[in-house]
């Protein structure tokens, strides 16, 4: 290598005597860095006792999920002038063969004990059966529990069925009990929940750390990402704690969960970044206060952009009509943003402390060689450069081809019974009791109408198909009249969750608004799936074109051009599309999951474009910084060499970290982890590395159009960089 001082001239890198490179210099200057390191000690202590507490602040009720204006959330709101809000628990009781006396004095023993039941908002007094099936001799008994679903509803529904199973014991001898309808499987949603902070908490921490050290080969270094991943997910947690108590700001189990994924894997990205940059400006100064200075300057504005395409492309999610969808976008924004601030700031300033050792045993002296030189992205870009456009047409062609998986995608909604990874016993008791009684029992339809049009209404609700008649009536307990308007219910006869059950609201509420003065509105859980589905369709329709625009405005500005943004951006929807094609066929034929719920596609979606982007942005500044020193094609190759390691150690992490996903009980969220980490690792792997760079190379010179790059002959600097320009960001302005 030649002589390091001499290097640095020519690369416009060497260091000016007693100059301070603006706000870097106020993170990792020898004094400053320990005000930074003392600012977030007081944050981290103000902060970690209200991060705990975001868990409480949580609200999983139905309204936090439903869209705003649906039907069924309007008659969510007029049905708490009738009656306190509750959520039926039943309890089912079944014997092949018919229940014996001994079965029924067993039943109405625990009828006598439930109705005793006041504690977790249980409505015991209130309780209704045993109802028995219709066949001569009976073979299964239901009872039905009211649990009042206020504010707290969400956090007590689990004590409150653990109460009732205390009552009716487990099945013995041939008798089976199980404790389903609306409130067992919200209770066993809740139980799926609970813990869900820690439980990703801990997983991706794992995840973290194995991929750290596989990284940096250094146990000593990993403990600063660590430190200041989990010193930024404490403060996005109270901030977003603080914005929920007191700013209206709706958080869910969702949301919460993705929030510690999100933190995590876009937090050790930019520390990834980050600390290659810094290497390499510790190999050509000896101070290390100016190398982090000047890799800070150089790398900053790559990871400010990145934070920016994600914290813009999240905030997108506010136009959405979901409430759980349009809940996510500021919390995971916040997140974000804390993570950034957290790695520009806290990360830099811990580096410098430690001093050099913390690479130990690999230390990055003065004037030791540059090992991305010689490394296996150096020989891969190389080799790329022989025939590019073979090269980006077949991978096109691949990736085309793994998104013809699409016509498995069955996006359509999980119905309660495939929602778990497991069989949780409210599922069981649901399959029990559609064998004995009409499926929709105890998640009826509910509609309001005018009191004077009653009878016009409940006759319009009979006459349709897939009601059973004779369940339409007034609920026990419930006012008959308020303000001229009443409240009755209906069973399905299809399970509430089913696709058919949807079919049959939509055909009520058909019948009910062809009543004259009725003004009859149709809710209730099957209802509100069929709003939720609808919702899920239209913010689909949105916000998938709105993130594409932000992050291709971002690109623009980025990189002061116009062919470039929209070579990335047919890159990542491609990546996408593949992504999805393979991740429906692994559901299908390897998994084994039922479908994949309405906003599947949205989310990963959202992930993919604003996470994967990232990559394309490191990588592309990159080039870009080599481009105007070098000329385009040789800059391509060199940007590659330079970032492909740390891209794709990011890459690792930020899949790992979605892969935690998949320790939840939950479909849903499995399905989201697994599709979001197989696109990053597509992403980072085929269509940054190998699509990307081989569309450049086969662009050359071009693709910085309408730039004055673009008319620089290929392999011709147009000057060297700027000591002040933004290296590994945005270069010069030039």
């Amino acid at each position: 290598m030649a002589d390091v001082r001499s290097e640095d001239d020519v690369r416009g890198t060497a260091p000016v005597p007693g100059r301070r490179h603006g706000v870097a210099w106020l993170v990792c200057g020898r004094r400053s860095k320990w005000l930074v390191l003392l600012l977030w000690l007081v944050i981290i202590v103000g902060t970690a006792p209200l991060a705990q507490k975001l868990t409480d602040a949580q609200d999983n009720d139905a309204q936090s999920w439903l869209p705003g204006s649906a039907e069924s959330t309007q008659v969510l709101d007029l049905s708490k002038d009738f009656r306190p809000e509750t959520l039926p628990a039943v309890v089912v009781y079944a014997r092949d063969g018919g229940l014996t006396v001994a079965d029924r004095a067993r039943i109405a023993q625990d009828v006598r004990q439930i109705k005793a039941l006041s504690d977790h908002g249980l409505r015991g007094d209130e309780a209704r059966g045993p109802v028995f099936d219709k066949k001569v001799r009976a073979s299964a008994a239901q009872i039905y529990v009211p649990v009042t679903m206020d504010e707290k509803g969400w956090e007590r529904i689990a004590p409150a069925v653990d109460s009732i199973r205390d009552r009716t014991g487990e099945s013995t001898g041939g008798l089976a009990i199980h404790i389903t309808g609306p409130g067992g499987t919200s209770a066993d949603f809740s139980e799926a929940f609970e813990g869900i902070d820690s439980t990703l908490l801990l997983s991706a921490l794992g995840i973290v750390i194995v991929i750290l050290l596989f990284t940096y080969r250094s146990p000593t270094l990993l403990l600063v990402p660590v430190l200041s991943v989990v010193a930024a997910l404490f403060t996005a947690q109270a901030l977003i704690y603080l914005l929920a108590q007191h700013a209206g700001l709706t958080v869910n189990g969702q949301s919460a969960g993705i929030l510690t994924v999100l933190v995590f894997g876009a937090g050790t990205d930019y520390a990834l970044l980050l600390v290659a940059r810094y290497r390499e400006e510790l190999r050509r100064h000896d101070d290390r206060h100016e190398a982090m200075a000047l890799a800070l300057h150089r790398a900053g504005p790559a990871v400010v952009a990145s934070g920016a395409t994600v914290v813009l492309s999240m905030l997108v999610l506010l136009t959405a009509d979901m409430n759980s969808t349009r809940g996510l976008g500021p919390v995971a924004a916040i997140g974000v943003a804390v993570a950034l601030l957290a790695m520009l700031t806290l990360f830099p300033a811990l580096l410098v402390i430690f001093g050099r050792w913390m690479f130990w045993p690999v230390i990055p002296h003065v004037g030791s060689p540059e090992p991305t030189e010689r490394g296996v992205w150096a020989r891969t870009g190389r080799r790329i450069a022989h025939r590019p456009r073979l090269v980006w047409a077949v991978t096109a062609v691949a990736l085309a081809v793994c998104s013809l998986g699409l016509i498995q995608l069955k996006a359509a909604g999980i119905s309660n019974a495939d929602s778990f990874t497991d069989k949780p016993d409210s599922i069981v008791g649901q399959e029990v009791s559609a064998k004995y009684f009409p499926a929709g029992t105890g998640d009826p339809l509910v509609i309001v109408a005018n009191s004077e049009r009653r009878g016009a209404v409940t006759r319009a609700v009979a006459r349709t198909d897939g009601v059973v008649a004779r369940s339409i009536g007034v609920p026990p307990n419930t006012a008959p009249e308020h303000a001229g308007r009443v409240l009755f219910e209906a069973t399905t006869s299809d399970p509430s969750d089913s696709r058919a059950a949807r079919d049959t609201v939509e055909r009520v509420r058909d019948a009910v608004r062809e009543v004259d003065g009725a003004d009859a509105k149709v809710g209730g859980g099957p209802a509100a799936l069929l709003d939720m589905d609808r919702a899920t369709a239209h913010d689909n329709k949105l916000v998938i074109p709105l993130v594409l625009v932000v992050v291709l405005l971002i690109l623009g500005v980025l990189l002061r051009a116009l062919v470039a943004p929209l070579l990335l951006i047919g890159t990542v929807v491609l990546s996408f599309a593949a992504a999805l094609g393979v991740s429906a066929l692994a559901f299908r034929h390897l998994f084994d999951y039922a479908g994949e719920s309405t906003d599947f596609p949205l989310f990963v979606f959202v992930f993919l474009v604003a996470l994967g982007i990232d990559y394309n942005i490191f990588l592309t500044t990159r080039i870009r910084e080599e481009a105007i020193r070098q000329g385009t094609r040789p800059g391509v190759v060199t940007g590659l060499a330079a970032t492909g390691a740390v891209i794709t150690s990011a890459g690792l992490v930020l899949a790992g970290t979605f892969a935690a996903l998949g320790t939840l009980p939950m479909v849903a969220f499995a399905e989201i982890g697994f599709a979001v980490a197989l696109g990053v690792l597509l992403d980072t792997f085929v269509v940054r590395s190998v699509l990307v760079t081989a569309l450049f190379l086969d662009v050359g010179p071009r693709v910085w159009w309408p730039h004055a790059l673009a008319k620089a002959s290929d392999g011709a600097a147009i000057g060297p960089a700027s000591p002040t320009g933004t290296s590994g960001g945005a270069p010069d302005q030039r």
